[in-house]
This record gives C-alpha cells, sequence and structure tokens, in this order.
C-alpha cells in the first residue's frame, strides 16, 4: 500500500509537470507594443468654416465712351496708382471740335465785352447785353463739356491696386462699358464665410481667426472679423461674417476657397490621445485599451469618437476617460484580448526632443 502511495504520488506529480509544460507552450507570446494614457488638456475652442476670398477693392476697369484704342501705358499684372494713365482712345475729333468751341467762346466773349460798352451808352438795352452775356456762358460750358469727353476718353486707374491681364489692343474699337483690364486690392484682403445662427452669440468684430488656403497648405495666414452681417440668412439660418486679413506678399487671390478657423476666447477641457494610438477604419474609430489578464497585461478594442486633430493628438469626444492606457505602437498583430508586454520607451508623439 505504501509504494502504491508513492508510485501514485509521483505520478501525479509527473501529470501535474506535463500539464503546467502543456499549458505554457498554449499561452501565446506577449505582443511588444508601446503604451500612453487618455490625457486631459485646456484646448482653445475655435469654430470651423469654408469661405471665399474677396478683394477690398475689385473691378474691370472699362469705358465710359465709346472709341479706338490709339495708346496702352500698363503691362499685365503690373501695381498702379490711382490716377495712373492706361489707355488713351482716339480724340482726334474732339479736339478739332474743341478747337471750333473754343473760337465761339472767344467770339461770345469779345461781343459781350462790346455790349457792355454799349450798355454803358444807353445804346442797347438790359435784355440785349444779358442775352450775350447767356451766350457766353453757353460757349464756356460747350469747352467744359468737350474737355470732360476727352479726358474720359483717357482712361485710368480708379483706385492703387494689382492690374490683372490686358483685355485690349491697339487699334481696338471699344463700345461703351468694354472690359480694359480687371484691378484689385490684394492687401488687405477679406475672406467671407456663413455660420449656424446658433454661434452668433460667440462672435465680435476683431476677433482673430486664421485661415488655410489649398494653394499654400503649409501657411498659416491671420486675420480679425470686421464685419457681422445684421441679418440671418433665411434659407440656410446661417450669417454671413467678413474678416480681413493682410496680405502683404500678395499670395493670396481673390476667389480662393479658404478653410476659417474662428478661435475662442475660452478655454475647454478635453480628453486627448497621440494620433498614432488611434486605428482608423470605414466603420469607425478604435483603440486597444490595456487591462489586466489571466496571464498578464491584455489588450481590448473599443470604439471611440474622436474628435478634432491638433498638433498630432486627437481630441476623444466618446469612449474613454483620463488616465486610461492605449496602445500608441504596435496594434498590427493586436487581436482582443491580446497578451501584451509594454515597451519602456516613450509612446510615439510624446517623445521628447533634444534641442
Amino acid at each position: 500500500m505504501f509504494c502504491l502511495m508513492i508510485f501514485g504520488g509521483l505520478f501525479g506529480w509527473k501529470f501535474y509537470q506535463d500539464q503546467r509544460a502543456e499549458s505554457k507552450k498554449k499561452t501565446p507570446s506577449p505582443v511588444v507594443v508601446a503604451v500612453t494614457e487618455v490625457k486631459q488638456e485646456q484646448w482653445q475652442p475655435y469654430l470651423t468654416s469654408v469661405g471665399s476670398l474677396i478683394a477690398v477693392a475689385g473691378v474691370d476697369v472699362s469705358n465710359e465712351l465709346a472709341g479706338t484704342v490709339t495708346a496702352i501705358h500698363f503691362e499685365s499684372g503690373q501695381s498702379v496708382k490711382k490716377g495712373q494713365l492706361l489707355i488713351k482712345l482716339d480724340t482726334s475729333t474732339d479736339e478739332a471740335e474743341l478747337s471750333g468751341l473754343r473760337a465761339d467762346a472767344f467770339l461770345a466773349r469779345i461781343k459781350l465785352e462790346r455790349s457792355k460798352q454799349l450798355l454803358s451808352k444807353k445804346f442797347i438795352s438790359q435784355a440785349a447785353y444779358d442775352l450775350d452775356q447767356a451766350q457766353l456762358t453757353l460757349a464756356q460750358s460747350a469747352v467744359t463739356a468737350k474737355l470732360s469727353v476727352i479726358a474720359k476718353k483717357q482712361i485710368r486707374a480708379p483706385f492703387s491696386g494689382n492690374l490683372g491681364i490686358r483685355l485690349v489692343d491697339v487699334g481696338q474699337y471699344l463700345a461703351e462699358g468694354s472690359a480694359i483690364v480687371p484691378l484689385h486690392v490684394l492687401d488687405p484682403i477679406h475672406v467671407d464665410f456663413m455660420l449656424p445662427e446658433q454661434h452668433l452669440a460667440d462672435l465680435t468684430v476683431d476677433q482673430d481667426l486664421t485661415i488655410t488656403v489649398q494653394a499654400y497648405p503649409d501657411n498659416i495666414f491671420h486675420g480679425r472679423i470686421s464685419a457681422i452681417n445684421p441679418g440671418i440668412d433665411i434659407g440656410t439660418r446661417s450669417v454671413k461674417v467678413r474678416a480681413t486679413l493682410t496680405n502683404s506678399e500678395k499670395i493670396l487671390r481673390p476667389g480662393m476657397f479658404a478653410e476659417v478657423q474662428i478661435l475662442s476666447s475660452q478655454d475647454k477641457e478635453v480628453l486627448t490621445l497621440p494620433d498614432t494610438a488611434i486605428t482608423y477604419n470605414p466603420y469607425g474609430e478604435s483603440v486597444f485599451v490595456v487591462a489586466p489578464g489571466e496571464h498578464g497585461l491584455i489588450v481590448q478594442r473599443r470604439q471611440i469618437e474622436a474628435g478634432e486633430t491638433r498638433n498630432g493628438r486627437v481630441q476623444i469626444v466618446k469612449g474613454l476617460q483620463a488616465d486610461e492606457r492605449v496602445v500608441s505602437a504596435g496594434q498590427v498583430k493586436l487581436r482582443n484580448d491580446a497578451l501584451i508586454e509594454i515597451d519602456d520607451l516613450p509612446a510615439p508623439g510624446e517623445r521628447e526632443t533634444t534641442p
């Protein structure tokens, strides 16, 4: 009996050892990952919108009177000052007519002087003198009108700005109102955009904002709200807002599409993670949350709702709590309840750089 007990004990011990070894063989090796914590941060909230850039002043320079182009005094794309001569239209007929009108005015003046002498001697009536005076006034007015016609056939810049591409050539006949060249003020420049009416209380004149444009995606342009429409658009229930930006390099152009961010004066607390910690899928965003398991640390996939991204960190709107630990690198090999081993190195996006 004693021998049987010894033999049974040895057999049981051997069975236990074999089962333990088999269990170790079945336990998968842990996946090495980097881990980060969900942080609570102070973020300055902002409103977002899209808009279009608008010139502070912009027109197609045109002619008020019809005529043939005799001279062009500008180049496409050049900067001009207010009043600078751009083109001349043919005024040869007008100048000939002006000479005749000036002669008529000269004769009318001589006649009036004679009438004045005759009136003093009572050789003519006051009515005759008044008629000669009126004829001089009419003759002088005709001269002034013809000078105005000649001046209008010298088309000048209505304000200082940058010209576009020339639309006319020498010898071309221009009907009244023909476009000659675009002219825009590029610095400063406006951006017009719409915001839902519920954000009206968050808007004030002189409020700071930034814009980005597709042509210069790495540039951030700063400006301030300069006007808020007093009324709400009935169709969209939105308010139109205009901001003004400096554009000293003149790289922003009218008509550009702009993404607008309006900064708020009050900070808010948000939960954030490095963007490397989030897995993006067609069905939504998810993360691997670290949790205790039977044989060590494991991960569990959790669906979250992500918000805006700033400087490599993503706002977590829903699905996580502060100080929870989340995998930030090594997610490719992970699955639900996978065993993990945490790398001691800082998580990506949180490594400190040496200046």
